[in-house]
């Protein structure tokens, strides 16, 4: 009931939302995210608890307007997804640049595989939306919603973004290595703390952070490319960056340069990354560990 309940009142309020034309729905999405649900969520509390940990000497008007403005980005971006028709003519207008589109083209003309990695910063579906449109077969990995119900609609409204997507099951796991042996090129988000993952930096803090897009990287000589699709100030429209790609060393190592990338573009845009993700919570495998490795110190 409680799964019915929550899907029948999301796909109201996105029903409602498309009464208003897009121009104005992608800002009312954004107010409305900012200052109704963060508030009620306590979004507003977690994001500034992040910043006062890894940003702490930022001026305290910054940080108020951080916690304003990163909830309107994700309600942005939440808006626009749930818009895909709207959201796709807007990523066909899209400027594609940095010397990763070469080497993407490059990747794909040599049937190589490659791995996109972005995080959750910007509207992040316009770097796959952008280069759906201009030819290039991307395929997106996704985590599917614990509401079954309202889970469905959501796949179907990124598919018509684009496909193949692939969930985070054993399935579509599968599914996704046979992709890439065919040479094609994964899209990833790697920003979400992992409890299996490596204890790498983030903002010179340890972040659990999952090691499997430089794996696959490595297990299929895949071109590993940080990627992003950074919101302009008009906050309707994108410039998509694709990095260099990175060297294969060990996925560790990799794995940190893709967070020092994003990092970097972060702290250029600080009001366009998620900053709600308990990213640098310690997960329960490792209090575990830590406190079995105390018992065996003498």
């Amino acid at each position: 009931m409680r799964h019915w309940t929550e899907n029948a009142g999301i796909r109201v309020l996105i029903w409602l939302l498309h009464l208003i034309p897009y121009r104005w729905r992608v800002p009312f999405g954004g107010w409305l995210f900012s200052r109704l649900v963060a508030p009620v969520a306590g979004y507003r509390r977690r994001i500034r608890a992040n910043l006062d940990l890894v940003v702490p000497d930022l001026d305290k008007a910054e940080k108020a307007r951080l916690v304003r403005d990163v909830p309107r980005n994700i309600g942005r971006t939440v808006t626009e997804l749930y818009s895909p028709d709207d959201f796709l003519a807007v990523a066909r207008r899209t400027e594609i640049s940095g010397p990763g589109l070469a080497a993407l083209e490059q990747a794909q003309a040599d049937g190589r595989p490659a791995i996109l990695v972005s995080g959750h910063f910007g509207n992040y579906d316009a770097v796959r939306a952008g280069l759906l449109h201009r030819g290039h077969r991307i395929g997106g990995l996704y985590r599917p919603m614990n509401n079954r119900l309202f889970n469905a609609h959501y796949v179907a409204t990124i598919s018509r973004i684009g496909t193949p997507l692939f969930d985070r099951g054993r399935r579509g796991l599968g599914q996704m290595m046979r992709f890439l042996r065919g040479g094609g090129t994964l899209a990833i988000l790697i920003d979400q703390r992992m409890g299996n993952g490596a204890p790498l930096r983030f903002f010179g803090h340890t972040a659990w952070t999952a090691l499997s897009a430089a794996e696959l990287a490595l297990k299929y000589d895949a071109a590993l490319i940080p990627c992003y699709a950074i919101r302009r100030p008009d906050g309707m429209t994108f410039d998509v960056v694709l990095e260099a790609p990175l060297p294969h060393s060990d996925a560790e190592t990799m794995t940190q340069a893709l967070n020092d990338s994003l990092e970097a573009q972060v702290r250029a845009h600080m009001d366009q990354w998620f900053w709600l993700h308990k990213r640098w919570k310690m997960p329960e495998s490792a209090h575990k560990q830590a406190a079995r490795t105390k018992e065996q110190t003498p």
